[in-house]
């Protein structure tokens, strides 16, 4: 059983209203063709997936499904008039769509998994013949700031990279998802550098950097005693101070992974 991580709060589902296919998945854009069936996993909201419709057209489709039903709601409701679009509130293990897909997508998605093979095993069972997955996702062991944040931030951050561990989630998988992908009977593995880099003086700096803050704003930690609500706060405090002042930049480390039928 992968662990239930609240992720249904107001911030979160601005967080993903915020992003679009040009922004924030980039590299998918050059293998998105007219026609193609797609299906978004763990959409979110559907601000990604309302991009991909977008680009294969009205002969295309785009079905996105994720297990948070709020998103979902959110989504249908803001984008009702994207008529090649289809929200659905669903676990990935569980669904049975009426036909299989030209391509599944699925970004920053299976780092949230303790199963991510078993999940590109029920992608390759939902491909058509010839088609193709693509995941997005994060190596969170290789976050990059400049200058170092306050400690009671790189404390709440390394007790966040703990807790995920703990419950089975991988803090480094773009390390491993190509021998994911193998293993679940992909061939022709490609990997795409596709690195989230701020930095001051852009105009989303500080909504980008200022993410932790976000991520701290949850109380699961506190909730599941791998840290004190004081800490949790005190990291808030400190790190919405040095963004405003200190910060530079912040890398986090993202790769797009592509894999065909074998």
């Amino acid at each position: 059983m992968n662990k239930e991580i609240q992720r249904d709060g107001e911030v979160t589902t601005k967080i993903f209203d915020n992003r679009s296919l040009e922004a924030d998945y980039t590299t998918l854009i050059p293998i998105l063709k007219s026609g193609m069936r797609v299906l978004d996993v763990g959409c979110g909201t559907g601000a990604i997936s309302k991009g991909i419709a977008e680009r294969v057209g009205p002969n295309g489709h785009v079905t996105g499904i994720d297990n948070t039903e709020k998103f979902i709601t959110s989504g249908k409701e803001t984008y009702q008039h994207i008529k090649n679009l289809d929200l659905s509130y669903a676990d990935i293990f569980q669904f049975e769509p009426e036909e299989k897909f030209d391509l599944i997508v699925s970004a920053r998605v299976l780092q949230w998994l303790n199963n991510p093979v078993d999940a590109l095993k029920r992608f390759k069972e939902l491909l058509k013949p010839g088609g193709q997955v693509s995941v997005l996702d994060y190596n969170h062991e290789q976050l990059q700031w400049h200058p170092a944040p306050p400690e009671s931030m790189l404390r709440f951050y390394s007790t966040f990279l703990r807790w995920r561990a703990d419950a089975g989630m991988n803090n480094h998988i773009t390390e491993d998802l190509p021998e994911y992908f193998a293993e679940a009977g992909f061939a022709d593995i490609e990997i795409h550098d596709a690195n989230e880099v701020y930095v001051k003086g852009q105009d989303n700096f500080l909504s980008k950097i200022g993410i932790w803050a976000k991520v701290a704003a949850s109380t699961q930690m506190v909730d599941e005693g791998y840290i004190s609500n004081d800490d949790r706060l005190q990291a808030i405090d400190d790190y919405n101070a040095w963004i405003q002042s200190e910060a530079e930049s912040m890398t986090m480390v993202l790769k797009e992974f592509r894999g065909k039928l074998a």
